[in-house]
């Protein structure tokens, strides 16, 4: 099982992930900025959905959070869940994440049809569909 899991953009997708991975143990960390990042800080990770008999469940879990991945240290899973043209400022920060072991999921929406053009390679060209 990871451990230290970073949730690199902890919107609506990365949120309920990182939620969800706290609720089962994992040291939950989160790179965010803005009112997100803020929030983060004063009120953790919180979760509200429908209970089996309709009620609202709420739980809360409390992260680290910080809009500097360096203060986050190497994690054992990075979630990356940005929407694809946020990709490349990730791509430019994430390093201070990762250390040799270190997996990185990504987890983006909004991945458009040409997102592979320029990338060179086995896939050059590919068309997503």
């Amino acid at each position: 099982m990871f451990h230290k899991i970073c949730i690199y953009g902890a919107g609506a997708i990365g949120g309920w992930l990182g939620a969800r991975l706290a609720a089962q143990g994992a040291a939950v960390s989160a790179v965010a900025r803005g009112a997100t990042l803020a929030a983060l800080r004063a009120h953790g990770l919180r979760l509200r959905e429908a209970g089996d008999d309709g009620a609202v469940l709420e739980t809360v879990h409390a992260v680290q959070a910080s809009e500097q991945p360096a203060e986050l240290g190497v994690q054992d899973l990075v979630i990356v869940a940005v929407k694809a043209p946020a990709m490349g400022q990730v791509a430019a920060h994430i390093a201070p994440l990762l250390g040799p072991g270190t997996v990185v999921l990504t987890a983006m929406n909004g991945v458009p049809w040409w997102f592979l053009q320029g990338f060179g390679g086995a896939l050059a060209g590919t068309r997503l569909e």
